[in-house]
């Protein structure tokens, strides 16, 4: 079967196969020593994410050094129909990663170099393991850096791979957006580039985009040219606390309708500023908190925008408005927000959760996030947190409870209900940590006609559905 013939309605991917004692020792020769495992605590390792979902081994982990290793190792499993699954940090938070089929994890741990940095430019072309982190800390002398800013330690690759975005995604825009150039291994060894090193392009089909929030299901990322940003001359940050969620959503949309372009606007309900003032000593109000940051070239510029945004605030019911927060209180604000979910998992650690991530049209925002705040409501012995990068309409609810407690089936019932009405509001059931095991029963709710389309895609680019199987579409 060639990849056209796949395509044809009613057409499969061949049956996939683990890897026999032959195929693993031919594997192990196309790499250093060191660099292939069969040991049990490494294939462990590569069984799981940070989700919930459960961890599937695989039967080897490769650490490739370079595009030819790649190409070599996918155009071996390809001709034995051997699954492959890329790996970036494990960061991820819908069983993205999981090798559910086993077979071969690629860990791009060891090709993460920054190959070259054009400041001329405003480039940066890097391989896949590379953390954007690190890439941003390499950038610190230079005037600039890597938007997206996820959170948790992820390489560019995974980020690619799942479009993600981050808290300041409502200025710069989400991964898709920073991307200009790739190359890619397909599921049988070739290689190819697409996108080029122009801002623009209007030249033949956008491939690039194609890939990108693929999950690694239509190829293998080995290089990116990223698009960098100037770091902005000022900075600008405030703390606004109100008396319910809704008016601190509601004022969320009056600054976006107000042109006053934040670079970051999170939402945080009262039980996650508690946390946060219990683990990092902040002294903020316990109560529903919207954290604003503004970017601009002047002082003065940023204090005309901070006055419009305390105006909005106030006209929404806002009982405390602090704006002018020192650069050291504003970071350590900012690395509370990223480490939330870790602050989390470490004041419940007798607990198991899931993380619903949804995004609506910013309109909707107020009432998805009552309607969020209910349905935590109603769930008995669990507990929740709602929060959000409000500024782009996405709403996350964190909703935990004992790992074999009777919680689990009235959250999973409330997990579905909030993805169903975050549809009803034209939104999407997955804002930023892609779709993987949790997301793929909402795929058809969400996309109807077009997902025969994403998997006629997967078939003419992966016949043998060989890369991350398990993932998007239902099975």
């Amino acid at each position: 079967m060639n990849r056209y013939e796949a395509m044809r309605a009613g057409d499969k991917p061949l049956t996939l196969k683990r890897p026999d004692d032959n195929d693993l020792s031919a594997l192990k020769t196309m790499v250093d020593t060191d660099r292939f495992s069969t040991g049990i605590s490494n294939l462990d390792l590569h069984s799981r994410d940070l989700s919930r979902h459960r961890p599937c081994r695989p039967d080897a982990v490769i650490w490739p050094l370079d595009r030819l290793e790649v190409s070599r190792i996918l155009s071996f499993c390809n001709d034995r129909a051997i699954p492959v699954t890329a790996w970036g940090a494990g960061s991820s938070l819908e069983g993205n990663p999981i090798p559910v089929k086993g077979g071969v994890v690629l860990d791009f741990a060891r090709m993460n170099r920054i190959l070259g940095i054009r400041e001329d430019d405003f480039q940066a072309d890097v391989e896949p393991g590379v953390i954007y982190k690190d890439l941003n800390h390499t950038l610190r002398h230079s005037g600039l850096f890597f938007p997206p800013d996820p959170g948790a330690r992820a390489t560019v690759g995974g980020m690619i791979g799942n479009n993600a975005s981050g808290t300041r995604t409502v200025r710069y825009g989400s991964t898709k957006d920073h991307v200009l150039r790739m190359e890619v291994v397909l599921s049988n060894g070739e290689i190819i580039h697409m996108g080029s090193r122009a801002s623009k392009s209007s030249s033949g089909y956008d491939l690039l985009h194609l890939f990108i929030g693929s999950e690694g299901m239509l190829g293998v990322i080995v290089e990116a040219t990223l698009r960098l940003t100037g770091v902005p001359e000022q900075m600008a940050s405030a703390v606004a606390a109100f008396s319910t969620v809704e008016a601190a959503a509601r004022a969320v949309f009056e600054i976006i309708r107000s042109g006053s372009n934040p670079a970051a606007l999170e939402l945080l309900a009262p039980e996650c500023v508690t946390l946060i003032n219990k683990a990092s000593d902040l002294g903020l109000a316990d109560a529903p908190t919207l954290l604003v940051e503004l970017h601009g070239p002047t002082v003065n510029h940023l204090k005309e925008v901070m006055e419009i945004v305390d105006e909005i605030c106030s006209k929404e019911g806002c009982t405390g408005f602090r704006a002018g927060l020192e650069r050291g209180e504003r970071d350590r604000l900012l690395e509370a927000r990223y480490r939330l979910g870790e602050m989390i998992r470490q004041n419940h650690p007798d607990q198991a959760r899931i993380v619903v991530d949804v995004a609506v049209p910013i309109s909707a925002y107020p009432e998805m996030i009552a309607f969020a705040r209910e349905e935590v409501l109603k769930i008995e012995n669990a507990t929740g947190y709602i929060f959000g990068h409000a500024g782009d309409g996405n709403v996350h609810v964190v909703i935990g409870t004992k790992r074999d407690g009777p919680a689990w089936s009235s959250i999973d019932s409330a997990n579905v209900r909030l993805v169903e009405k975050a549809l009803a509001l034209e939104g999407t059931a997955t804002g930023e940590h892609g779709v993987g095991i949790g997301k793929a029963r909402f795929m058809e709710a969400e996309h109807g006609n077009s997902l025969a389309w994403m998997k006629n895609i997967k078939a003419l680019f992966d016949p043998k559905g060989i890369l991350n199987p398990g993932k998007m579409f239902k099975e």
